[in-house]
């Protein structure tokens, strides 16, 4: 997650964003690297959660206290407002129930901050084009019959979801390449290849 330069710039964002001794919940929280980046710079009190072992057990070995469970069951379990800040990082698009878990979020958070990748970001557009076939890119390496996306999204489409659910968008982020990131404000929906949301409950 934390190995080129688009994903440090997007953990630079959310390190922005988080307050010095803030109860964080990180979902899908893999092994633990964004909890521990953000326990280092703003001494945060950390919460994993991840469905799978491997992921739980890294996040102990570095200290941070995680929970193995579906986070698309779990969420309805926390209190109202028992966190400052939840994090659902690039994993908004592998979810079975998105807009269920969105609305958690913004319950159980005082902010939620949400990072996806941008399915209209014009390359997957044109490849899409030009070969008639399910792109493939960096980031989205899959072949159409094994990739873990089953909910492919643009941010119109999250614009809109937000809109039909009641959640309020607070600040929005666009990331793209270094060549494009001075531009990418003209067009987010075209140029971006992902975005940071943080959302509040209306």
């Amino acid at each position: 997650m934390f190995q080129n330069g688009a994903q440090s710039t997007i953990i630079y964002g959310i390190l922005s964003l988080v307050k010095p001794a803030a109860r964080v919940l990180d979902l899908g929280c893999g092994d633990g690297g964004l909890l521990l980046e953000l326990l280092k710079a703003r001494d945060i009190i950390p919460q994993g959660l991840d469905l799978k072992e491997e992921a739980v057990l890294a996040c102990l070995a570095k200290g941070i206290p995680a929970i193995q469970a579906d986070l698309e069951d779990e969420l309805r379990h926390f209190k109202d407002h028992q966190y400052d800040v939840v994090i659902l990082s690039r994993t908004l698009q592998v979810l079975q129930n998105p807009e269920r878990v969105l609305k958690e979020m913004v319950r159980v958070g005082l902010q939620a901050i949400v990072v996806f990748p941008n399915f209209g970001h014009w390359s997957i557009r044109f490849k899409l084009l030009l070969r008639g076939r399910m792109p493939k890119s960096q980031d989205l390496p899959f072949e159409w019959y094994n990739t873990p996306n089953i909910h492919n999204l643009t941010l119109r489409d999250f614009y809109e979801s937000c809109r039909l659910l009641g959640i309020r968008i607070v600040k929005a982020f666009f990331f793209t390449s270094r060549f494009l990131q001075p531009l990418v404000g003209l067009n987010p929906n075209l140029l971006a290849h992902e975005a940071l949301f943080v959302l509040r409950q209306n």
